[in-house]
């Protein structure tokens, strides 16, 4: 890393402790003084509580197969804070990041973590002369920062559960109003499966707009995907949502059905085959997630007792639920606290064996050698936290990252 780089990053982590501000006044003003950037390329916005990184990662890889050239915006990262901004499905260039970061740093004092990092991926689309964003919504939608962009192309909203009550609200509908504020005038966007009163939520706020609602199930009727680069039972609801997106884009069928099956995204059920055996990451952090990771995994009819689970979450997580559900599935419990600069602080490990007994750890390594020691050469599963899963794949893989920040 450059020190360029280096500097514009301080100063970016500088803001994390200022949190998140959800509104639009300060970045539309932001964007307003650079120009407007974020009308120089067409876009697909992406919400919803899970899902919408994992659609994203497709809908960028149909338009890339399509030919046209691509930018990617989504978050947190896994390792280093260049992935968040892609452009033709790689990390923004160091030098470039450098570049724009700092541009933006130094002309828009006021801005926070997140909203420097939106503007910096705007004016990098620009600069790429990208075709076509995709850009996955940070929280909720109606008030996040990627929300300044005009009519989208397409726009989905994958799934409503339960997270970050304290900011979108404490019922599904509530949750689902929020989310459901991407909805532009002319715009039909894509539902994925949900209750009944939840996508009536979001109806209704489509339509009080001049937007409509479609379900990708009822849009994709009669097609088989066949293949899904991504693991797990619930990425078909995610692929059903992209192939609507890629049509929606006139963009082939066999086009599409390509890249679906191209797809790659890191931490969601990835499998890292390891000297001492497999290591399965999943970047589960919330209740709706785990309960897809439980399903999967009985799917694959596994022996809890050859199976160690390495656990962590942040503490303003429901992490009592989620440790509930998943820890009757391993034999062997390791707990341990993931990685974060953010004002969320991880939840004690001895909190956690205190509620499903387990062994505590100080430090992944260490989780890892507890694991081995009791499965030998059986699965480990890490999960629970993004930032978790991030740090256990780039001590296998050997990636060096920048600081994990839940922003």
């Amino acid at each position: 890393m450059g020190d360029r780089l280096k500097a514009a990053l301080e100063g970016l982590y500088g803001r994390a402790p200022r949190g998140m501000d959800l509104g639009l006044d300060a970045i539309r003003a932001s964007c307003t003084r650079f120009d407007f950037p974020e009308r120089s390329f067409g876009a697909v916005h992406i919400a919803g509580t899970n899902g919408k990184g994992s659609t994203s990662a497709m809908v960028e890889r149909i338009a890339r197969e399509a030919g046209l050239k691509t930018g990617l915006y989504t978050s947190p990262h896994l390792h280093r804070f260049a992935e968040r901004i892609r452009v033709d499905g790689e990390p923004l260039e160091d030098a470039t990041l450098a570049t724009i970061l700092g541009d933006v740093l130094a002309r828009e004092p006021g801005l926070t973590f997140f909203e420097v990092a939106t503007l910096t991926a705007f004016l990098a689309f620009r600069e790429a002369k990208v075709d076509l964003a995709v850009l996955e919504v940070g929280i909720g939608g109606r008030l996040d920062a990627t929300n300044v962009i005009p009519p989208p192309r397409a726009a989905a909203i994958t799934r409503i559960a339960f997270d970050h009550q304290d900011k979108l609200g404490d019922t599904l509908a509530l949750i689902a109003r929020e989310k459901a504020g991407i909805a532009k005038p002319g715009l039909d966007v894509i539902l994925g499966p949900m209750e009944t009163d939840v996508e009536a939520a979001i109806a209704e706020v489509a339509h009080g707009v001049g937007a409509t609602v479609s379900r990708a199930r009822e849009l994709t009727a009669g097609i088989a995907i066949e293949r899904i680069g991504l693991a797990g039972a619930h990425q078909e609801d995610n692929a059903r949502i992209a192939w609507a997106i890629g049509e929606r884009l006139g963009i082939p069928r066999a086009t599409i059905a390509r890249g679906i099956a191209n797809v790659t995204w890191a931490g969601r059920l990835e499998r890292i085959e390891t000297a001492d055996g497999p290591v399965l990451l999943d970047a589960a952090h919330n209740p709706d997630g785990i309960e897809a990771l439980a399903q999967q995994l009985a799917a694959w009819k596994l022996d809890p007792s050859n199976i160690a689970l390495i656990f962590g979450a942040l503490a303003d997580k429901a992490w009592p639920v989620m440790l509930d559900r998943i820890a009757p599935l391993a034999g062997t419990r390791v707990y341990v606290r993931p990685p974060s600069n953010s004002p969320r602080g991880p939840a004690d490990p001895a909190d956690l064996a205190a509620r499903c007994p387990g062994e505590t750890a100080g430090s992944f390594e260490e989780a890892l050698a507890l694991a081995r020691r009791n499965v030998s050469r059986g699965l480990v599963l890490v999960t629970g936290s993004i930032f978790l899963v991030g740090e256990a794949r780039g001590k296998l893989l050997g990636i060096t990252g920048d600081p994990a920040l839940a922003l």
